[in-house]
């Protein structure tokens, strides 16, 4: 992004809000205007603060385990042709059940704190990072798998050098979409049951009839998510260029005794 991409798309966003409002002339209790958001953000601050600090807890811890799961599962599937052959169409038919039904029954099993928020991120963004990361490790060009065989190459070794720094910029594409999905999935845990988190706020003030409040959490648990993206598009940018720099010299690495 350019420097000034994002602060012209806020700016973009409030004049549109604002227009709504001005042009549907629609009562504050529906559509409160941004400043009265505003307001309402600046007199619950220490609540805002109090409950984002919950839901980044729980959008981070589930991030990290998502992809530690997703990065492990990946790799033991391209080094085993049965695991392949058998769990993938498994992986691929959960995918039938929403993961949202889910939520009730997480809920009753891990309880209403942070468990069963931090399971429901993981299982949302499990498959993508699996498959992204998956995707990128059996799409190794076959003139290194050819070379790589012919010089005596072991498995692991290849799959050190060759095959995981190949696979990194699949693996980056699975954590863009991670960072946006992670925070989807706690917040649903947080909609089922829950005692804090952006998403308890948001039931709570809605019903208590305070819309601003509401429209002030769900502005929280989207700059969350934007800077969650960010960050991670920083750390994928990163990963891609790591990836270059070891691919060159990967076959040769993974030939050594």
């Amino acid at each position: 992004m350019r420097r000034y991409d994002i602060p012209l798309a806020i700016l973009l966003g409030l004049g549109l809000w604002q227009a709504a409002v001005l042009l549907t002339d629609a009562p504050h209790y529906i559509l409160p205007s941004p400043w009265r958001v505003a307001q309402a953000a600046y007199r619950a601050r220490e609540t805002l603060i109090e409950n984002a600090w919950v839901t980044t807890v729980e959008v981070l811890l589930g991030l990290l385990i998502g992809t530690a799961l997703g990065a492990v599962t990946a790799i033991h599937l391209a080094l085993s042709k049965t695991a392949e052959r058998l769990l993938l169409p498994l992986l691929v038919f959960t995918q039938a059940v929403p993961v949202f039904a889910l939520a009730p029954l997480l809920t009753l099993w891990f309880g209403y704190g942070m468990g069963s928020k931090i399971v429901m991120a993981v299982l949302i963004i499990y498959f993508p990072v699996t498959s992204a990361f998956h995707d990128g490790l059996t799409r190794v060009p076959d003139g290194y798998r050819d070379l790589a065989q012919s010089m005596g190459a072991r498995p692991l070794r290849f799959m050190r050098y060759v095959q995981i720094p190949h696979a990194l910029p699949s693996l980056a594409t699975g954590l863009r979409l991670a960072a946006v999905y992670a925070p989807i999935g706690a917040v649903i845990g947080e909609w089922v049951g829950a005692s804090k988190g952006l998403g308890y706020l948001m039931l709570l003030a809605n019903g208590r009839a305070k819309i601003d409040l509401m429209f002030a959490a769900l502005i929280m648990l989207a700059c969350l998510t934007v800077l969650l993206h960010l960050s991670v598009g920083q750390l994928a940018q990163r990963l891609t260029r790591y990836a270059e720099g070891r691919s060159e010299s990967g076959i040769t690495r993974s030939t050594r005794a």
